[in-house]
């Protein structure tokens, strides 16, 4: 498991679930990789996340969303921001993703949100990824 990019690892985990379409993924927790998780729930990339277990061990539970068909909703999903180039980004400066069809995330001194939320509250930050 990559120690250098939880981020990276928390996508990469996501990404390859859903081209074997499990139901679910199961990763070590941290605050950062669980706001990621909630975004994505909220704008219907996911189908939910649940944080379990005691502090020292807690997992992150993912469930991922399929279309009817079974097709993963998520089409594409990549890191931005490397821990090698960090990508930040002024409150107008945050693009939109695929022509407004999928989301930024970014890390802002308010919180983990979308670019959309970034561009309406006036802040910028870490542009951490982008899925669509």
């Amino acid at each position: 498991m990559s120690r250098t990019d939880p981020i990276a690892e928390l996508l990469t985990r996501i990404r390859n679930a859903m081209r074997a379409r499990f139901d679910e993924v199961i990763i070590e927790h941290s605050r950062l990789r669980e706001a990621i998780c909630r975004v994505l729930a909220s704008e219907g990339f996911l189908e939910g996340v649940e944080a379990g277990g005691e502090a020292p061990k807690r997992k992150l539970i993912v469930k991922l969303r399929y279309s009817a068909g079974r097709e993963p909703v998520i089409k594409g999903i990549e890191r931005v921001s490397r821990p090698s180039i960090r990508r930040y980004a002024g409150a107008d400066e945050v693009a939109k993703a695929r022509g407004a069809m999928g989301v930024h995330i970014v890390s802002t001194p308010l919180g983990v949100m979308t670019g959309r939320e970034a561009r309406r509250k006036r802040v910028g930050g870490e542009i951490l990824c982008r899925v669509w």
